[in-house]
């Protein structure tokens, strides 16, 4: 049985009490810290710089997932290994070099992600499926979290997941925005590994139960 992921995205957190949500997430039942950082540019919304990152790496005891929503994301990729990030996730329409990019973010020890924007079909990745760790599909638009979720993201993941199997390649399929527990089933099914969520957990009255509730839907 394949190992599926659950990634809480700290954006959600709240910020006042960020250390008390990064140990929250240590002791639930969550596999990775997901980690967003926006610029302004890229998207229409600026988050988490370098401090708050290296504060999370300092305390978080699980996989740290970065995703990069900026422009020019080559310039940081020491940066974010030496920050902690396990892996390090750059958007597809802002690399001009994207196979370069992933080869310098593998030479510093990191797992190579990219994300895809809503418009952006998956058969551009099929050429470099295999230099990929990861394959992050955004299922809103970037930039904001707690938005409704995009429902052809579906056969995105299909499509992607036979594109992975065709070339015999090992990459995850992570699925980021909207994701909760009417849909987790759905996603797993269609070929997700990886599962982020966001204000669905930071949201509920009881964030350690519906981590665990989200782990119980995709262990299926």
């Amino acid at each position: 049985m394949k190992n599926t992921f659950i990634a809480p995205s700290v954006l959600s957190a709240d910020f006042a009490n960020l250390q008390r949500d990064i140990e929250m997430i240590n002791s639930s039942e969550a596999d990775w810290f997901h980690v967003d950082i926006m610029d302004g540019v890229f998207v229409p919304n600026i988050s988490f710089g370098m401090p708050v990152l290296e504060a999370i790496s300092r305390h978080a005891k699980k996989t740290i997932d970065v995703h990069l929503m900026i422009v020019n994301p080559d310039q940081y990729i020491k940066t974010f290994a030496k920050l902690g990030a396990n892996n390090l996730i750059v958007h597809y329409e802002a690399c001009t070099h994207l196979h370069r990019t992933l080869q310098a973010i593998k030479a510093e020890g990191m797992k190579a992600g990219v994300a895809l924007n809503p418009h952006t079909n998956v058969n551009l990745l099929e050429d470099i499926i295999n230099d990929i760790d990861l394959v992050c599909i955004m299922s809103v638009n970037p930039g904001f979290g707690g938005q409704s979720f995009i429902e052809n993201t579906y056969t995105k993941i299909k499509n992607l997941k036979e594109s992975i199997t065709r070339k015999g390649a090992s990459t995850l399929i992570e699925i980021d925005g909207g994701v909760t527990n009417k849909n987790a089933k759905q996603l797993i099914e269609a070929g997700a590994d990886v599962l982020v969520a966001g204000s669905y957990v930071f949201g509920a009255p009881d964030p350690v139960a519906t981590i665990a509730n989200l782990k119980e839907i995709v262990k299926g």
